[in-house]
């Protein structure tokens, strides 16, 4: 281990998210579990880098499920019982008065005990009145007001606060989504007003190919907030009719890349006329590995943590010693289950998962199209886990976590088929999920899912995926169609996003008919070559390939890393 000196640290990564453990209410979702990952992998691979991002103390919110209905509680959360407060404020101006921000420091220690420190802003500063205390409370704050100043406190004060803190060789600001983009006026305003000074400093990953997805602010309300502290360029920067803050990041920054091959792509048809890279997620694989998993990777694949590439001798592992460890894991699920549900599971039954924002585009209820034919075709052998959270505005989100809640009754009379749907989503739970059903079950629109990283995580733990052909399992499953099953058309089809709803149902139930159930019950040594195949794709999905990617292409970096990563096909 060597310590860096703040004078060396020359990435400064910017995210309004970031999931430091799973009970630090600093994240609400794939954003800022993506982040977190990432900076595990630049800690292991030693990158000079810095990060920034907000605290809340009340978060994003907790999720109770009760009798189907989503009840979002208050977090109530104390920074300072595991964080360092650090002694350094900074001021911004809205609407002509000053507030201050503060900060906290967390460390992201590396395997080999490299940091990457991590600076969390605070509004909630002796000296600021209430309603200024108040701007970094919760994750996501739906308040146009609140948000816009949110994002100011990311973007502007957080390169405010690493000029006071001493890092003064940032060379590359890192904008992971548009939220951090108001750091270009910081920027334009250092180099007196030179895009092309700003430029050569900053880069701009976007994470979502849904317009919506695309933080968009009213031009009165950025003048009343900024004042005369625009720049003059502003609407050629943001766009003319309103600021779009990802517009904003592309115009200021050298580079700019979607995460996944296909985001890439429906991104540039989003943004035309611009250069936008293609950088395809990961996931930490010594972060999301179970723990019966990583003992036999220990003993049977040595050194795997330091090569990923190594996870290619997975056929060195027996099938029942597989067996025996996915078990273990789903055990686990299975106790979990039984104390927070009322619905009887039965580990021997296939057991498909589905968890992750609950929201229209994901298609969660898609699988109950046909109900009566879903039924007949899982009758006693098969059995469902959902979990997610939805906005609290998205009231058609809350109202299929409903649906699926409301149809665990009929389907086990009718059926015999276990459902059901578990609250408090976070972190903790997705571990057991990831590794613990045997299928993980993933249908959004197409083309509107960026990624997808939580399939990345089933796979590391030889759950077998079944997708529709979007985001990151495009390329999984080119790479290997033995690691899981595809829904639907490919995107070799031209009318792949034109098709009704049914049609991706009826495939889906055809294969789980034809060759989901029956592999699993007929042939266990077929299911576990199976999870095999699934494992070995971990060697290129994780987040240490992806940094090196970022580190070359993108952060214009040198990088001679003890790791390793790919996957030779």
């Amino acid at each position: 281990m060597f310590e860096l000196q703040k004078s060396d640290r020359i990435i400064a990564y910017f995210s309004m998210e970031i999931a430091l453990e799973s009970d630090i209410p600093t994240y609400s979702g794939g954003l800022g579990v993506l982040a977190g990952d990432t900076l595990r992998s630049a800690a292991d691979l030693e990158i000079p880098a810095v990060a920034i991002t907000l605290c809340y103390d009340k978060g994003y919110f907790f999720q109770e499920v009760i009798q189907g209905r989503q009840i979002e509680r208050e977090i109530q959360w104390e920074f300072s019982s595991e964080f360092e407060r650090l002694p350094n404020i900074v001021e911004l101006n809205i609407q002509d008065k000053k507030f201050k921000i503060g900060g906290w420091l967390y460390n992201i220690k590396g395997e080999t005990g490299f940091e990457i420190p991590v600076i969390l802003l605070d509004s909630n500063i002796e000296g600021n009145e209430h309603w200024q205390k108040n701007f970094t409370h919760i994750l996501y704050d739906a308040t146009p007001f609140q948000r816009v100043v949110q994002e100011m406190i990311l973007g502007q004060g957080g390169m405010k606060m690493l000029e006071m803190l001493g890092y003064k060789n940032i060379q590359t600001y890192h904008m992971n989504e548009g939220h951090a983009a108001f750091g270009v006026f910081e920027q334009l305003e250092k180099f007196k007003g030179d895009i092309e000074e700003v430029r050569k400093r900053c880069i701009f990953t976007t994470h979502t190919p849904v317009s919506a997805g695309h933080d968009r602010f009213n031009y009165d309300l950025i003048k009343d907030i900024f004042r005369d502290r625009l720049p003059d360029n502003y609407q050629e920067l943001g766009g003319k009719n309103e600021l779009n803050m990802s517009l904003l990041a592309l115009n200021g920054s050298r580079y700019c890349n979607g995460v996944a091959q296909k985001h890439a792509i429906v991104s540039r048809k989003m943004f035309p006329g611009y250069e936008i890279d293609g950088i395809t997620n990961g996931i930490h694989n010594g972060f999301w590995i179970n723990p019966h998993l990583r003992k036999l990777f220990d003993e049977k694949i040595p050194n795997w943590t330091m090569d990923y590439n190594l996870l290619q001798d997975v056929w060195d592992i027996g099938n029942y010693e597989l067996w025996n460890k996915h078990m273990k894991a789903k055990l686990e699920l299975m106790d979990y289950e039984k104390s927070h549900s009322w619905v009887l599971m039965d580990e021997k039954k296939l057991t498909i998962g589905f968890a992750r924002r609950i929201t229209e585009y994901k298609r969660p209820s898609l699988i109950f199209d046909d109900v009566e034919r879903m039924g007949k075709i899982c009758k006693k052998r098969v059995q469902f886990i959902f979990a997610g959270k939805s906005h609290p505005r998205d009231e058609q989100g809350k109202n299929f976590i409903k649906q699926i809640s409301d149809m665990s009754d009929y389907l086990y009379d009718s059926y015999g088929i276990g459902l059901v749907f578990l609250g408090a989503y976070d972190m903790d739970l997705a571990h057991l999920l990831v590794s613990g059903v045997d299928v993980w079950l993933n249908n959004p629109r197409r083309y509107m899912e960026a990624s997808g990283t939580s399939g990345m995580k089933a796979t590391l733990n030889g759950v077998l995926n079944f997708s529709v052909l979007d985001g990151w399992w495009i390329e999984g499953y080119q790479k290997d169609p033995m690691a899981g099953w595809a829904i639907g058309p490919g995107p070799q089809d031209p009318k792949a996003t034109e098709y009704p709803d049914s049609y991706d149902a009826n495939d889906l139930y055809t294969k789980l008919e034809r060759e989901i159930i029956p592999l699993y019950y007929n042939n266990r040594d077929g299911w576990a070559e199976r999870m095999k195949h699934a494992i070995r794709l971990a060697s290129f999905f994780n987040t240490h390939r992806m940094v090196e990617e970022y580190a070359e292409r993108a952060w214009q970096l040198k990088v001679q890393p003890r790791w390793k990563s790919g996957l030779n096909y």
